[in-house]
């Protein structure tokens, strides 16, 4: 049996982010991941380290990815120092674009709610009119029906992928333990450790994170955690590679470190189908070229589905059990956004105990009904 101080349940961002930062606190840390098969949102997101949409009806957790993007520059210098891989981090602010009046008013009425909520903390997002956006874009035309745009200064974006690979190698760098192809089938506490069994042998250690997206809802129960999550897919088109254009990150629409112009999103409710569709590829399409004239002479060479890992909420969930304490789960459908976060103060908790203000709030108690049972429809 393989022991450690702590094991992670996941290899996507969520866990290896978390793992990274338990190595430097002085943990000896083993992460179990699936295999490459598995659901990973990982591989299918957009990139975005983006606030602005972040937390309407909890204000904990939009302050939370905010911490996180104050916390990138450093962690984007970490990762680069012990994995030599640039994730391509941006950081000067990103847009969402409006296109119609409609739009508008409809995100004007959810930053007005945000801002309510945030209080004295502040919500620092603003509607900007459209020549003002195009002047941010120097070279881009913006098509007749943007109206404007609503502005953060602390979104940007990353390759997500790189991310992904800074973040394994780096952990492994630190003396961090990778194990795939060892997916998690049964959890036990023989009374002073866990027990991780997997087809390639049992990992035992006093602490257990599951940070495995869908994997979480059989194995939460196992170790007395009630986790709500359910899947929402997300398509995406990819265009070849092309001139510079879009300097700065945008929410459906981005040009990635490598040229080629990244258009989304969709978001379906078909349980765990990761397909595509047809339908909503158009849509996408159209929206783009609706935005960006400019694009509509470029080719799509991939399009992918992916599964989001979706609280009822929307918001993370962090929690300890307390019925075997010890025994955590993380998880959150942002895991580029909280990747900094994680790697900082979540691993501060699980390796100290110590939680920020109003850490509290990330409990999935907050979907308790009045029978005791969390509900996953909020």
């Amino acid at each position: 049996m393989e022991t450690s101080d702590v094991i992670v349940v996941g290899g996507g961002l969520f866990g290896p982010a978390t793992a990274y930062g338990l190595r430097q606190q002085g943990l000896d840390t083993v992460v179990l991941d699936d295999g490459d098969d598995v659901l990973r949102a990982a591989r299918g997101n957009f990139g975005l380290v983006w606030v602005q949409s972040k937390g309407m009806g909890m204000h904990q957790y939009h302050a939370w990815s905010r911490e996180s993007a104050h916390l990138y520059h450093d962690f984007t210098s970490e990762l680069r120092e012990f994995s030599g891989t640039d994730i391509a981090h941006r950081n000067d602010g990103g847009m969402h674009l409006l296109l119609g009046e409609a739009e508008r008013e409809q995100r004007r009425r959810e930053m007005d709610i945000m801002r309510q909520q945030a209080g004295a903390d502040g919500f620092e997002c603003e509607i900007i009119e459209r020549e003002e956006a195009e002047k941010m874009m120097p070279g881009v035309r913006l098509g007749d029906d943007v109206v404007g745009a609503s502005f953060s200064k602390h979104d940007g974006d990353v390759n997500p992928l790189q991310l992904l690979r800074a973040i394994h190698a780096s952990f492994q760098h630190l003396g961090g333990r990778f194990r795939s192809d060892s997916r998690v089938e049964n959890i036990r506490h023989d009374g002073s450790v866990f027990i991780a069994e997997t087809k390639n042998g049992a990992f035992a250690a006093p602490k257990i994170v599951l940070a495995c997206g869908h994997g979480i809802t059989k194995l939460a129960p196992m170790v007395g955690l009630d986790t709500p999550i359910v899947p929402q897919r997300g398509q995406v088109l990819v265009t070849e590679r092309a001139e510079p254009l879009l300097n700065m990150a945008l929410g459906t629409v981005r040009q990635t470190d490598e040229g080629t112009v990244q258009i989304g999103n969709t978001e379906e409710d078909v349980e765990f189908d990761d397909g595509t569709t047809l339908s909503a590829g158009q849509a996408m399409a159209r929206r783009a070229v609706q935005v960006f004239p400019q694009l509509a002479g470029l080719r799509l060479i991939r399009t992918w589905g992916c599964i989001r890992v979706l609280t009822p909420d929307k918001c993370a969930i962090y929690d300890e059990s307390e019925e075997f304490p010890g025994a955590y789960v993380a998880t959150s459908h942002s895991g580029v956004t909280l990747a900094a976060v994680n790697a900082r103060h979540t691993a501060k908790w699980i390796a100290t105990g110590e939680t920020p203000p109003g850490f509290e709030e990330f409990s999935a108690k907050r979907f308790k009904t009045e029978g005791g049972h969390v509900s996953t429809h909020h």
